[in-house]
């Protein structure tokens, strides 16, 4: 009887020891413009781990709406959103541990893009810089600040601008924003919903787009669409993180952590050029420098102190987008 006992003990245990093992699926909470991205990006990562057992999910949205979506319950085991303001959202809900930023290289950040300007084919609206947008004659598409990463993106990249073009003088530059909004005809939760207004229904003159996103619509249009590089834009950084709390639930913290990790191999940094993402490695940038050219930047610690101000000043309930395109 005692013998029976310490057999279903140890029966026991080792169902248990089993239970907590590393499990081998892991969702990843990721933006709008990443799908083609991530759908080559999984591939690889599975050959590269060499185990037919993995199970790499997906889900796409607006960055801000994403990221509410993980606070709200959706057990993301990855984040790779449009902007570090997104994941420190979801760090200040408790799911994602304090520091997350030095967890991989470059600031968690493995590649990068930039806003530009897509137009039809031959630029009938003859659209070079920021102050064209505001002409009358002008529609824009572009995706609501409120949800989306690629907006906020977008919205203080023209803002900065502006403050430059007036010298710091904020109400001039608050009538030139004002004025640019009145002038957009469509404004979609995301970005890849206001590249199918523009691409797809042929509404307004001109998206104002991440880089990778434009470059993508041209390779699938060349004669139909064509990139206006503004002569100053913001460096978008995409920001990637581990959902602690989500992984340690459900055991997938090794599995998430060498998922992310490959981002930054030479493998996952060409993976991210050949979708029109701005490598980090330089080698690889200069390898595609046909793509990528020469850009006048700035970043947002720069301009904004960073993603908190930039937030607070700008996009939390209340602030100035609101008061601009809602009064």
């Amino acid at each position: 009887m005692i013998k029976k006992i310490l057999f279903l003990a140890l029966v026991l245990m080792a169902i248990l020891v089993s239970g907590c093992g590393e499990s081998k699926k892991i969702l990843n909470v990721s933006y709008d413009p990443t799908r083609e991205l991530y759908a080559v990006y999984n591939k690889k990562f599975k050959a590269y781990m060499n185990d037919g057992e993995i199970v790499l999910t997906q889900s796409h949205g607006g960055s801000g709406k994403q990221a509410q979506a993980v606070i709200d319950g959706l057990e993301a085991d990855v984040v790779t959103l449009a902007l570090a303001y997104d994941v420190m959202k979801i760090e200040k809900a408790g799911l994602i541990n304090a520091g997350w930023q030095k967890n991989f290289p470059t600031n968690s950040s493995p590649y990068t893009s930039t806003i530009v300007f897509l137009v039809r084919n031959g630029n009938p609206k003859n659209i070079s810089d920021w102050q064209d947008l505001t002409r009358d004659d002008i529609e824009i598409v572009m995706p609501n600040p409120k949800t989306s990463g690629a907006a906020q993106w977008g919205y203080l990249a023209a803002w900065e601008v502006a403050n430059r073009n007036f010298n710091g003088d904020e109400n001039k530059v608050r009538e030139y924003m004002k004025k640019l909004f009145e002038n957009v005809v469509a404004l979609d939760s995301g970005a890849r919903g206001s590249t199918i207004s523009f691409v797809n229904q042929k509404i307004g003159d001109v998206l104002i787009s991440w880089e990778n996103e434009a470059l993508l619509s041209v390779q699938e249009n060349p004669d139909e669409y064509e990139i206006i590089t503004p002569s100053l834009s913001i460096l978008a950084e995409p920001s990637v993180a581990v959902v602690d709390k989500v992984v340690d639930k459900k055991g997938t913290r090794k599995l998430a952590t060498e998922y992310l990790k490959y981002l930054y191999s030479y493998e996952g940094q060409e993976i991210a050029a050949q979708n029109f993402y701005r490598p980090r490695n330089e080698k690889l940038l200069e390898k595609y420098n046909y793509i990528f050219k020469p850009l006048n930047l700035f970043t947002i610690d720069e301009a904004f102190g960073g993603w908190q101000n930039a937030h607070d000043e700008h996009f939390a309930d209340g602030a100035t987008f609101d008061q601009i395109y809602y009064n």
